[in-house]
């Protein structure tokens, strides 16, 4: 039987990246967008002075801002392939806890908060940080539990 008249199905790990690669692209427009983003007059490019809010709690900047737009747009190439979702939402988690650690470690007030955070920003990373690597593990896994390929054809038919 031709695989071409099949269409391709998702694994759970492509879908898992392909949403959280959405949510990263709704949030970089978001971003942009007065109202949404509180004190957007005071949006800068980068750095602890841009005073901008997402939702009026989270800092942004059109740095922060573009770094969660290549987020989504690298979520959604990676949810291509089952093995690049994972590495997307394992590897994009590692690199959020370890932002969420940098927020912690360093001193708002300086030049080391150039992306910039805030406590609501930290608490975020830490949540998307494991919640990126549950989702990559688990979803993974689940897409190895199921049936092979084969399984449907029977005893002796493969």
């Amino acid at each position: 039987m031709s695989t071409a008249t099949h269409p391709r199905t998702r694994t759970p790990v492509q879908v898992a990246a392909a949403v959280v690669a959405v949510v990263f692209l709704l949030v970089g427009v978001l971003g942009f967008i007065p109202g949404v983003t509180t004190h957007y007059d005071q949006l800068s490019f980068a750095g602890h002075d841009s005073m901008a809010m997402l939702l009026g709690l989270f800092m942004v900047s059109v740095l922060h801002n573009i770094v969660h737009l290549l987020f989504g747009i690298a979520g959604l190439a990676s949810a291509r392939t089952p093995r690049a979702a994972r590495l997307f939402l394992v590897g994009g988690g590692a690199v959020y806890l370890v932002l969420w650690l940098y927020g912690l470690l360093i001193d708002r007030g300086s030049d080391a908060n150039f992306v910039p955070v805030n406590n609501a920003d930290n608490w975020l990373h830490l949540v998307l940080g494991v919640g990126m690597i549950a989702l990559g593990l688990l979803t993974a896994r689940a897409g190895r539990t199921g049936p092979g390929p084969h399984a449907a054809r029977g005893p002796g038919l493969g």
